[in-house]
This record gives C-alpha cells, sequence and structure tokens, in this order.
C-alpha cells in the first residue's frame, strides 16, 4: 500500500509542474491551427488493485494531422459522477506535411460544477522535423464522433 501511495503521489506531483507550466504556443511566433478528425479504441486494463482504471489508447488522426497513436490513461470516478483523467500519448505521422513524432500530455476533471480539459505537447518531445513543435489541441465530441483543432507552433 505505502508503494502505491508513493506511486500517486509522484504521479500528482508530475501532474502539477506539468499544470504550472506554460503549455501554449509561443508568444513570438505565429501559431497554426490545424483540424481533423480522429478514431478512438480504448482498452481496459486489468489492475484490480489500483485505485484508478487503466486503459490503453490506441487513435488514428486523419485531416491536417494524419498520424497514429499509442498511450495509457488512467481514470477515477467517484459517486456522484466527478471524475477525473490524465494520459500521456505518444503521436506520430505528419503534420502538414512534416514527419516526426510528439508527446500529448492530457489532464481533464468534471464536476457538476465545472468541466476541463488540457492537452498539450510536452515540451521536448517533437522529432524529426516537428522536433520543435510546441501547442495545445481541443477535443470536440459531438455525435459520438471526434474531433480536434490542434493549435501549434514549429
Amino acid at each position: 500500500m505505502r508503494k502505491l501511495s508513493s506511486s500517486v503521489l509522484s504521479i500528482a506531483l508530475i501532474m502539477f509542474s506539468f499544470s504550472t507550466y506554460a503549455a501554449e504556443p509561443k508568444q513570438k511566433e505565429k501559431s497554426i491551427t490545424a483540424t481533423g478528425s480522429f478514431d478512438i479504441k480504448l482498452e481496459p486494463q486489468k489492475d484490480s488493485d489500483a485505485p484508478a482504471g487503466r486503459m490503453i489508447i490506441r487513435k488514428t488522426y486523419s485531416g491536417d494531422l494524419a498520424a497514429t497513436a499509442i498511450g495509457q490513461m488512467l481514470s477515477k470516478r467517484i459517486k456522484g459522477g466527478a471524475a477525473a483523467y490524465s494520459a500521456v500519448e505518444e503521436v506520430s505521422g505528419t503534420l502538414a506535411g512534416k514527419t516526426g513524432s510528439f508527446t500529448l500530455i492530457h489532464y481533464g476533471f468534471m464536476s457538476q460544477q465545472e468541466r476541463k480539459l488540457e492537452v498539450y505537447v510536452l515540451p521536448g518531445s517533437g522529432t524529426g522535423e516537428l522536433s520543435n513543435i510546441s501547442g495545445t489541441l481541443d477535443i470536440i465530441q459531438a455525435g459520438g464522433k471526434h474531433e480536434y483543432v490542434f493549435k501549434y507552433v514549429l
């Protein structure tokens, strides 16, 4: 139990560190907007002793971002409907004709009073022609479909 508690504390500290980091695209450079849709497949994992659920995420992005992604998500829902999740997603493909990869960090929660979702590029995670990428990604979910608006700087 002590090992689990220290792991949860470590994850919380990491998420706090990321939430205090300025994830918005660099102000000096003009932000580019990419749009499109994605298909997602969630694969629940069996972690019966853990206080939160874990899933493998597999995505296929289309539109301005033509890529595949794989990641992991931790989530927790409590009585009354409040829920939280965090995820790390490795994206690999082509963005506006440039090939490479980058890491997306997800942080979200919802309650009866509010909802918040932040998804941003992990600074320094870009490779190939996307090596200097920074930015934020908004997810729009409507009618069973997933779309994205990705504001980034290269």
